[in-house]
């Protein structure tokens, strides 16, 4: 008998400005908009780039709490498998996006870069080296 698949998963990241966040995404990530709610002044959407998934929303006066600001440690909100992360990176840096660590290979056996979006929530794009 086959195992039943599961083909991705998707961070929900609750944000101070919808309007915002999708404009960071759209703009210096190239991901698209699949879904917002209203079409003015929306609280909730869901932005794609190729397999990666991200819904989005928010919620009168809730803050955001990206990791980070929990423990300094736990600094990644999202891990983002990027098999050519240098790559990547260039096309980032040409839409203006700025690197919160840069495109290296990790101690821990990773190759990539963070960013943080508008709303400190890090993401890594990378892959195992």
């Amino acid at each position: 008998m086959t195992r039943p698949a599961t083909t991705a998963i998707s961070p929900f990241f609750v944000v101070s400005d919808v309007n915002q966040t999708i404009a960071f995404y759209n703009e210096k990530l190239g991901f698209e908009t699949t879904y917002q709610q209203p079409e003015r002044n929306p609280f909730a959407a869901i932005m794609v780039r190729d397999g990666a998934q991200i819904f989005f929303k928010s919620q009168g006066n809730i803050t955001p709490v990206p990791n980070s600001k929990r423990h300094p440690f736990l600094r990644w909100d999202a891990f983002v498998y990027a098999p050519d992360p240098d790559a990547l990176a260039a096309e980032f840096t040409g839409h203006g996006a700025a690197f919160s660590e840069p495109l290296k290979d990790t101690n821990d056996g990773l190759r990539g870069f963070e960013l943080k979006d508008p709303d400190g929530y890090v993401l890594f794009f990378g892959r195992p080296r």
